[in-house]
């Protein structure tokens, strides 16, 4: 009766909700309008970042989400994917825009979904880190569901582990430092791929991905986010409207 992990499918959204063979006047979709409709919330944008990141790397979402499985996303060629997000915007009020961090946390106990199983070693069990940071600044122009105003730094697994060991966060500046590759969503997949064939021994000597449009990723630096923010800059002079704070 309890043997085995659950089956869960896909579900469409009409689905309605019924007491004693009475449907009653809502559906799943409203339930989903309700509770996921806050994008920005902490647990939330997790979730999302991690179905952006699905979608960049082409993988498919015929099946439910797996909760607390050892890594975010497997690939068909085994592929272990990480993804982790962070915001300078959040759902609360703020006085100023949140310092970005973003967990790293070994895992204690991973668990294999797939698997059942907890026989994996401590530590982490993905091949490679995406880092998703939703960079919008301006309440009135946030749309998470606007993936220009995202940009990801991809990192293998084994450069966090040589070089920060079991430190359980980590900043954007030191992702900066350890080399960590910023791209765009059209790049990220390519970035992925690259950075999962990389050697941890040298990761300053990393050569990014092309862009499919001919523009390379390329590895984040500040003079990197002073450029992005002075190309915004002139994109909002050009629509008449000033630029985010």
């Amino acid at each position: 009766m309890y043997a085995g992990r659950m089956d869960t499918k896909i579900h469409s959204g009409d689905e309605p909700f019924t007491v004693e063979g009475r449907t009653l006047p809502f559906c799943l979709r409203d339930f989903w309008r309700w509770s996921a409709s806050d994008l920005l919330s902490n647990a939330l944008r997790g979730v999302l970042a991690e179905f952006i990141v699905l979608n960049a790397l082409g993988l498919e979402s015929d099946k439910p989400r797996a909760e607390w499985d050892a890594v975010d996303l497997r690939t068909p060629e085994g592929l272990a994917v990480e993804v982790k997000s962070a915001a300078y915007l959040q759902s609360w009020a703020q006085k100023q825009p949140s310092k970005i961090t973003f967990n790293i946390s070994p895992a204690k106990v991973p668990w294999d979904a797939r698997t059942n199983t907890s026989d994996a070693p401590a530590g982490r069990q993905a091949n490679v880190y995406v880092f998703c940071l939703f960079t919008e600044k301006d309440r009135e122009l946030a749309d998470p569901l606007d993936l220009a105003q995202w940009r990801f730094f991809v990192l293998p697994a084994r450069v966090l582990d040589a070089k920060v060991g079991g430190q359980k966060t980590v900043s954007l500046g030191r992702l900066e430092n350890l080399g960590a590759v910023c791209c765009h969503y059209s790049e990220l997949k390519a970035a992925a791929k690259k950075a999962s064939s990389t050697t941890a021994s040298s990761p300053a000597t990393r050569r990014p991905p092309a862009e499919t449009g001919g523009r390379a990723a390329r590895p984040c630096t500040r003079a990197t986010r002073r450029s992005s923010r002075a190309a915004t800059a002139s994109i909002y002079r050009w629509r008449g409207t000033g630029p985010p704070p």
